[in-house]
């Protein structure tokens, strides 16, 4: 049987003054930043270092630098820090106007465009000291559509995640759901790419591609969609992201499905030519997904909802921006 570490031995502001030096670089500094002594800070930084059995901050002529250790524990820590502020913020009563929360929403990139700057908006007018943390989650590739988003689902049951945002097909009944848009995918191309120009099948399937895929995995619901017409294409490259998916695509001479909302939002800007795929996608629901257990949290159900009204069809993309980028021809 592991040997259960004692908490009630362990100073919680000890990981306090562990941010507060790693900020700062500089004992002294960190000091002021606490309202603490310089001696003071350092007598905990030595029961700090004990506690970890590590130095964790060496001393140089300008401050101090962290140890290998130190860099390894930094996330953690903040992440706990996050978590124990939020618990101690939702005891009180919940004012979007004076809470300084913050909240971390796990979404693919791809997805973000759904919510995030009409969000962003609503916080600037209702909740302006809410910070939002945006992770980047995928699904697993090869695994079922549900099994596929099991870490999340993990992330959510352990407070790491607030809220998941994404493609969900189905959540464990634990979870409440609700769908924010449905989703389709349009082909983003160089202006001058040949397939925006005749956007026919037979251009596609004989075009370069690049895929969104954060195990390297270059079969997708594309490659399906293909199959199924007994026609397959050339993926060559992958990336774990959309957003440097275009960016990439922008410069190169490839062909990448990537969602509409997201395309609508950048494509302007990297002079994208958007063109309807030549053949029949799948269209996907984008579902926010958080602990049933968790909505008892004021302030958490309070940006599940205001999620789920900055997704609504009058905050998308207009249709004067739609006009500009996308082909149908």
């Amino acid at each position: 049987m592991l040997h259960e570490i004692d908490l009630s031995r362990v100073d919680l502001n000890l990981f306090v003054l562990f941010e507060a030096v790693l900020r700062e670089r500089h004992v002294g500094r960190a000091a002021e930043r606490l309202s603490l002594s310089p001696s003071a800070v350092s007598h905990a930084l030595g029961r700090l270092r004990r506690l970890l059995d590590d130095p964790l901050f060496l001393r140089t002529p300008k401050g101090v630098t962290p140890t290998a250790r130190a860099l390894e524990l930094a996330d953690r820590i903040e992440e706990l820090l996050a978590q124990a502020r939020n618990v101690l913020s939702a005891a009180a009563p919940f004012d979007p106007l004076t809470s300084a929360r913050a909240f971390t929403i796990g979404a693919p990139d791809g997805a973000t465009s759904l919510f995030l700057m009409p969000l962003l908006a609503r916080l600037r007018r209702e909740a302006p000291g809410i910070d939002l943390r945006i992770r980047q989650v995928l699904p697993v590739a090869g695994r079922l559509t549900e099994q596929a988003w099991e870490g999340v689902f993990t992330e959510l049951d352990a407070r790491i995640l607030d809220i998941g945002i994404g493609p969900f097909a189905a959540a464990p009944a634990r979870f409440a759901t609700s769908t924010l848009g449905t989703e389709q995918f349009v082909i983003v191309s160089r202006w001058d790419h040949p397939f925006a120009k005749s956007p026919s099948l037979q251009a596609y399937c004989s075009a370069d591609h690049l895929v969104v895929s954060q195990g390297g995995d270059a079969r997708g619901f594309v490659d399906l969609a293909l199959a199924d017409l007994g026609l397959e294409r050339r993926v060559a490259l992958t990336v774990p992201a959309f957003a440097l998916a275009v960016q990439i695509v922008s410069e190169a001479n490839l062909l990448c499905a990537v969602p509409r909302s997201f395309a609508r939002s950048c494509g302007p800007i990297l002079g994208l030519a958007l063109t309807e795929p030549p053949l029949s996608l799948p269209s996907f629901e984008i579902k926010s997904v958080v602990p049933r257990s968790a909505l008892a949290d004021a302030g958490l159900a309070w940006l599940h909802e205001a999620i789920g009204e900055c997704s609504e069809p009058g905050h998308s993309a207009s249709a004067e921006v739609d006009h500009l980028c996308e082909r149908t021809d």
